[in-house]
């Protein structure tokens, strides 16, 4: 998973040598027939036109071991492939992401990372801290994956147990000496959680554990904690991670689907105010050919054929014969959306294929997109 501190850590690099930075688009929405192996190909033939002599020679070991890569190991892609390689053995780094990201071949004598760290700035990171009165454990859940960060313990917290007779006088003092050590527990795991999320900029928190415990931390959270919080999930404190992300996963939907509509319906009033929007797709493909979305919404479901000019790249839904822009003949596709996803990556634009199913964008074509100006 993404982290700040490893990206900090790779920027920092000394740049004794030359690094390839590879981005690649393997999104099986775009690779309809691995496509993405051609774009691949072609980006390195231009990258050894574009190079000189003794840079190629130095970095062409390390464009052939990621060649390698990727004709092995195609089962392991998502939907963004991120390979970042130093021209000898000595470092690789690979990150497969569940968003698409721009094709891109960067020779240079530090790794390419702006587009990793416009990831972390632009997509949503989750904290999930599971709680009882001894332990607890610190989750970050970001595009799918989740990872498990950290851990409280405090052994010393006495425990429950019935009193009688003689002894029940004490009753109730012994039960504060129980809630004052569980107190400082809880202060010590707050107090680490907030450590870590100043650190790595989470969005959002969700809270699990024993019931006593989430109650007790929902009452003691700071206000800018508690703003944070989207919800509270069952799940025992020794969960493996992945049982935490499937019981997390709906809240997560829920959250994900309400910002949806939000952004729909702030799309439709930008556009219908003649803002910085646009609805429908001839719109929305007019605005790509001008380079001036930001960010693109299009619905899961949505399909329709086109034309494209092989030569400028004009797209449209229009049956045109010739393309307005260059004159060059027109030729027909069949996936239109696909390629205008395609073309918004490219242009460093934002893609969000929606996962709730919203009548007011389909009365617009069921696509639109934020536009730079």
């Amino acid at each position: 998973m993404l982290s700040r501190a490893e990206l900090k850590e790779i920027g920092a690099m000394d740049g004794k040598g030359y690094f390839v930075s590879l981005y690649l688009n393997v999104d099986p929405i775009f690779n309809k027939r691995g496509d993405y192996l051609v774009h691949f190909k072609n980006m390195m033939k231009d990258t050894k036109e574009r190079l000189e002599k003794e840079v190629y020679r130095r970095v062409g070991p390390a464009l052939e071991k990621i060649e390698d890569y990727l004709l092995a190991s195609k089962r392991l892609f998502k939907k963004g492939l991120v390979i970042l390689s130093g021209e000898d053995d000595s470092f690789w780094k690979e990150y497969h992401l569940n968003l698409p990201v721009k094709n891109e071949i960067v020779v240079d004598r530090f790794p390419y990372i702006k587009p990793l760290t416009d990831i972390l700035d632009n997509y949503q990171r989750y904290c999930v801290l599971l709680v009882d009165r001894e332990r607890a454990r610190i989750f970050v859940v970001h595009l799918g994956e989740i990872v498990e960060y950290g851990e409280v313990h405090t052994p010393d917290v006495p425990g429950r147990h019935k009193k009688g007779g003689w002894f029940a006088l004490s009753q109730d003092h012994y039960e504060r000496h129980i809630d004052y050590h569980v107190g400082l527990h809880l202060k010590d795991v707050l107090d680490r959680l907030a450590q870590f999320m100043s650190g790595e900029y989470i969005g959002r928190l969700i809270l699990g554990g024993s019931v006593e415990a989430v109650t007790m931390v929902k009452k003691m959270l700071p206000g800018e904690f508690k703003e944070k919080v989207i919800g509270t999930v069952n799940v025992e404190l020794f969960a493996k991670p992945d049982e935490v992300l499937r019981r997390v996963e709906p809240i997560l939907l829920e959250y994900e689907r309400k910002k949806e509509a939000e952004e729909v319906k702030r799309l439709i009033e930008t556009a219908l105010k003649r803002g910085p929007a646009a609805l429908g797709l001839e719109d929305v493909l007019n605005a790509l050919q001008e380079k001036r979305v930001m960010k693109l919404l299009i619905s899961r479901d949505l399909q329709a054929t086109g034309y494209a000019c092989g030569n400028c790249g004009f797209l449209t839904p229009q049956p045109l014969k010739d393309c307005p822009y260059c004159k060059t003949e027109m030729t027909h596709v069949e996936d239109i959306v696909a390629l205008a996803g395609e073309r918004a990556i490219q242009q460093d634009a934002l893609v969000e294929v929606l996962l709730g199913d919203f009548e007011d964008l389909k009365r617009y074509g069921s696509i639109g997109a934020f536009l730079r100006f």
